[in-house]
């Protein structure tokens, strides 16, 4: 076999490799470590369980800004399957103590956490040619974003999702949010 990438099928053992073949399954071109082709668009790249490495928030002068319901250092769990649903949890690391639930500036772009505690569910569609993905919010913690339409830029490179979006802080002071993501499945 010559040195270009190895595609393997997935229904196929882990032995049998092929050469400079792409093998479609419902997600996508996948590599002998079943991630999908550094060519695939973001809506086959985007297909599969996330972890979350890291979420910043910078305020309009560039300088960071804690989060004070779910702090600097949030875990987090990014689902994004093949038939356009996603699931989203996000927890504040250290819950020993209770986290103040406070009425915060509702945001257009942006779920309420309550408790440290952030979750929301529903359906997707991307953008390929913008890197776009626009989630309609089925289900949520909290009630008032039940319904509502989420717009985020993403970007997929190998297993590394970075999601970029323009939200308010809880003071509602603007912010752009940067969550990075590691794929996990």
């Amino acid at each position: 076999m010559n040195a270009s990438r190895k595609l393997l099928a997935p229904s196929l053992s882990a032995d049998l490799a092929l050469d400079t073949v792409s093998v479609v399954r419902h997600s996508g071109l996948v590599n002998a470590d079943r991630s999908p082709s550094v060519d695939a668009p973001l809506s086959q790249a985007l297909i599969g369980s996330w972890e979350l490495t890291s979420r910043i928030d910078r305020t309009a002068a560039g300088e960071p800004l804690v989060d004070p319901t779910l702090g600097t250092d949030p875990i987090a769990l990014l689902i994004y399957d093949a038939a356009g649903h996603f699931a989203a949890q996000f927890m504040k690391r250290d819950r020993s103590q209770a986290v103040e639930s406070t009425v915060a500036t509702v945001s257009q772009n942006n779920s309420r956490a309550q408790g440290g505690y952030d979750a929301y569910f529903g359906t997707y569609t991307t953008d390929d040619e913008n890197s776009t993905v626009t989630q309609v919010l089925s289900g949520a913690l909290s009630h008032e974003n039940v319904g509502q339409t989420l717009t985020r830029e993403m970007d997929v490179v190998g297993d590394d999702l970075t999601i970029q979006l323009e939200t308010v802080a809880a003071t509602g002071e603007p912010i752009t949010r940067t969550l990075r993501w590691r794929r996990v499945g």
